[in-house]
């Protein structure tokens, strides 16, 4: 009888050996396919991008008195870089160019990642 207890005993062992191995596959495939659907739909998300020449700042009465060729002053040099963002996160910086009669930006520096995620955060 003992060695039917066992038999019977390792038989068990080594079903639940394959159940958790299928398991472990199964769980594999799921998260592979997750990922890809994942990626798939992070690579599909629009975002915004804007070139941003400088920034001010007015009150309402200022920009209610704006017309057809008013000069707004903006806080940069003439000659110092554009700032390239994404969703509003300054990704890089850079110089207008001519391509095709449209205008392009040629980038001269990229943000490091970490000073990225920084700027999410805030």
């Amino acid at each position: 009888m003992s060695e039917e207890n066992n038999t019977a005993d390792q038989s068990s062992e080594h079903d639940v050996l394959l159940s958790a191995q299928q398991q472990k596959a199964d769980s594999s495939s799921i998260i592979e396919n997750s990922i890809d659907l994942e990626s798939d739909l992070i690579n599909n998300l629009p975002v915004n991008i804007s070139v941003e020449v400088g920034r001010t700042k007015f009150k309402i009465e200022e920009l209610m008195r704006l017309t057809q060729g008013s000069v707004v002053e903006l806080d940069r040099l003439a000659g110092e870089p554009l700032d390239l963002r994404v969703n509003d996160v300054l990704i890089a910086q850079g110089e207008v160019v001519l391509v095709n009669d449209k205008y392009g930006i040629r980038l001269t520096q990229v943000v490091p990642k970490t000073e990225r995620l920084k700027q999410m955060d805030k």
